[in-house]
């Protein structure tokens, strides 16, 4: 970065200064909340370390940085046609979805929604899987397709080991899931086995992937030159397309591949304390709030599950110092987790149109009478928290920008706080220009990957097993 890029970053990274009537009390507001802000040199610090892990990663030295080979080499081409299934499973229920494609188009797309219960998501790995099979008989054969060969993607939002396309290990159960049985087990042969136990269909588990994978691959749909998956949603997480030469981890054979999509596993970015310059008080309160404590740093800086509660943190303790609602006492907004994301979106809304309707809105579920500087005071907060999310985040993607050097790269995105969030995509242009300025790219919205990503996986998938037969 040059002395004038540095600048540049410098200038364009500032916050709108707060104003409020009682100077002293403004000044006191900026100097607790300058340790969320972040200098030229800070930015470039956090680059150089991201760089850094992602090549220990790749490289299969210690690294926060999991970069999993997801064994996809390659892109929908267009001539993807006939009928795929996609089994997405990541929460308290999962869905069916059956693309049929014809030339790269989809031509019919039937989703179906099953719930999964507390028993079946805290018990026996094989009473789940069990269900699983059921659920993919009962689609299958209400298609009236039990009799054609099905190839299925298998969506497992949960962290894995891949060992191939179709060997996907579970090294942790996370969200409301802990059958223990199925730790360290491959869970598509635990998939295979069930279905095979019923034999009432010809589906066929090709491949196993996860959400951000599937965006990635569903992005490319929409634009051929995408070459990054990016999930901003409740959590966070990349992929990107490396050179094959440089991954080490490959425990098939290789066939010449050129690229191959990595699974980053961002979330986790930091975990080893290499972030812990960039960790404020408001940060260590929210992780002790969390459910795994010490885990997931970088996640907990951006993520829809924890932006609310690092705004509620600081308001918290904005209030503790007597700088904010001084004639309230501000019970609910004292509890963790009351102040969710998609309120910090709404507050962000009035900042962006002026006028302070929702963030009023916002205090009065908390029974606050607004006053108008408490107000500025809260749209302050909530634009620091969420321009620090946006700052990191295109860190990271200008890096992953200047590693595949690529003419032209697109980033597909899904995920709630991305889709509601009215600043998170102006910033990230502009931040992503800047870090990575000789590098042309754009951001779209690629919903669906975790379903229509995966099917689409499955049709590439068919493709290289015709290849190599």
């Amino acid at each position: 970065m040059t002395a004038t890029e540095e600048r540049a970053l410098d200038d364009a990274i500032q916050v709108a200064p707060l104003v409020l009537r009682d100077a002293a009390k403004r000044q006191k507001v900026e100097d607790l909340l300058e340790q969320m802000r972040f200098s030229a040199a800070t930015v470039r610090k956090i680059q150089e370390i991201f760089v850094s892990e992602m090549e220990k990663g790749i490289h299969q030295q210690p690294s926060s940085l999991q970069m999993e080979n997801t064994y996809i080499p390659e892109l929908p081409d267009g001539t993807e046609s006939g009928l795929f299934l996609a089994l997405d499973l990541g929460g308290t229920y999962f869905r069916m979805i059956l693309l049929e494609l014809d030339m790269g188009r989809v031509v019919r797309e039937t989703v179906q929604k099953y719930d999964i219960s507390v028993e079946l998501r805290i018990g026996s790995g094989i009473r789940l899987f069990d269900y699983l099979a059921a659920c993919v008989s009962d689609f299958v054969i209400n298609q009236g397709l039990q009799d054609v060969e099905l190839p299925l993607g298998f969506t497992f939002s949960f962290p894995m080991n891949q060992h191939s396309l179709d060997v996907g290990v579970l090294t942790t159960w996370t969200k409301t899931f802990n059958c223990p049985d199925v730790v360290n087990k491959d869970a598509v042969k635990l998939l295979r086995d069930a279905l095979d136990r019923r034999g009432d269909t010809k589906v066929n588990v090709l491949v196993i992937l996860n959400d951000t994978t599937g965006t990635l691959v569903q992005g490319a749909t929409q634009d051929p030159d995408t070459a990054v998956g990016l999930i901003l949603g409740t959590g966070t997480n990349a992929c990107y397309f490396e050179r094959a030469d440089r991954v080490e981890h490959w425990e098939t054979e290789r066939h010449g591949e050129k690229e191959v999509i990595i699974d980053i596993e961002w979330g986790a970015f930091g975990d080893n304390g290499v972030l812990e310059f960039i960790k404020t008080d408001f940060d260590r309160e929210n992780d002790a709030n969390s459910l795994i404590i010490n885990s997931f740093t970088f996640e907990k800086y951006i993520g829809g599950k924890f932006l609310g509660e690092v705004v509620r943190v600081v308001l918290k303790q904005l209030y503790e110092k007597g700088l904010l609602f001084e004639s309230h006492n501000p019970t609910d907004l004292l509890t963790p987790g009351t102040l969710t994301s998609d309120l910090v979106s709404d507050v962000e809304s009035d900042t962006v149109h002026g006028g302070f309707e929702n963030t009023r809105k916002v205090l009065q579920k908390f029974g606050i009478t607004t006053e108008e500087d408490d107000m500025k005071i809260v749209q302050y907060v909530c634009e620091v928290v969420s321009n620090r999310a946006a700052l990191l985040i295109s860190i990271c993607l200008a890096a992953l920008l200047e590693r595949m050097n690529k003419k032209s790269a697109t980033i597909a995105v899904d995920g709630s706080l991305y889709k509601h969030h009215p600043r998170l995509k102006g910033w990230m242009n502009q931040y992503i220009s800047l870090l990575a300025p000789r590098h042309k790219f754009k951001l779209i919205g690629a919903e669906d990957g975790s379903g229509k990503g995966a099917a689409l996986v499955a049709a590439i998938a068919m493709r290289l097993k015709k290849r190599l037969e």
